[in-house]
């Protein structure tokens, strides 16, 4: 058996048995490395019982998320019937930034994430009447399903997280592009992933339509093309971890790009400008 999958074996039988559960309770089988899709084997017979478990398959390092904190996590959800993905951020190249506000996602998240590391990866196993948030499942999941949810964390932030000195981005009075504000951590790559706190804007109006710190906090975004809004690869790679930066973006290049970025609306056919803050490269 390879050293990833017999660790990821003694794992869940050791938090299956913390649990109360028997140590022959079917429970998933996860292999692949931390940061990377995951491959979630599931056996044919589903865990009994209403109760939640909580494995941490990989320990990571560093600073552990706090009460208070929001976690950036790629998460994979499932639904143990039929074995069919119901979330997948690893495929988008969208980490999520998970708000334990008590409205959007589930005690058992919370349970799940804090308290862990940069580079853990936890699973949880939850019937659906309790995986997802206080609304419970949506129409089309039964509530007496099982979902299985791998989470590979990036990291706990506090919700109004910002470079040293400097306030949270807001819209400036002159809208030039540039770097105001000039870090000096390491150089943004090609494809790296940030941690980063901004806001956007209509250029004309300045009307703020988006901004992580509304939202809940920062946001952890993949540096490649689709991942992220039009302008942002241009504007950040090559700039260094702590600096902010102002961009705009033609509306020729807004038109028919849909796409939503970790929550991140995208308006076309406008002129927009953005004030990033790079708080962090993963």
């Amino acid at each position: 058996m390879p050293t990833t999958v017999r660790a990821t074996c003694l794992a869940l039988l050791l938090a299956t048995a913390s649990c109360g559960l028997g140590a022959n309770q079917a429970m998933p089988i996860v292999t692949g490395r931390v940061g990377a899709k995951p491959v979630i084997h599931l056996p044919s017979a589903r865990p009994e019982g209403r109760t939640h478990t909580i494995s941490v398959l990989e320990e990571g390092s560093g600073r552990p998320s706090r009460r208070g904190d929001v976690v950036l996590t790629d998460v994979e959800v499932r639904q143990w019937t039929g074995n069919e993905p119901y979330l997948n951020t690893y495929d988008t190249h969208q980490p999520t930034t998970v708000v334990f506000d008590g409205e959007h996602v589930s005690k058992t998240w919370e349970e799940a994430l804090i308290g862990r590391r940069p580079g853990s990866r936890v699973l949880l196993v939850s019937p659906a009447v309790t995986g997802f948030g206080p609304d419970g499942p949506p129409a089309n999941v039964d509530p007496g399903d099982t979902l299985v949810l791998l989470f590979d964390v990036l990291g706990g932030y506090a919700p109004d997280a910002r470079l040293e000195g400097r306030s949270l981005p807001a819209v400036p009075d002159d809208p030039r592009p540039g770097v105001p504000v000039e870090g000096r951590g390491e150089v943004v790559r090609p494809g790296a992933r940030l941690v980063v706190q901004y806001v956007g804007a209509d250029l004309a109006s300045r009307q703020v339509y988006d901004s992580s710190y509304r939202r809940g906090g920062p946001n952890a975004v993949t540096l490649l093309p689709g991942a992220v809004p039009p302008g942002w690869l241009e504007a950040l790679v090559g700039e260094r971890v702590g600096s902010r930066v102002v961009l705009t973006v033609p509306a020729a290049r807004t038109r028919g790009f849909g796409m939503t970025t970790g929550g991140m609306g995208v308006p076309e056919g406008r002129d927009l400008i953005y004030v990033v803050d790079v708080l962090d490269q993963l």
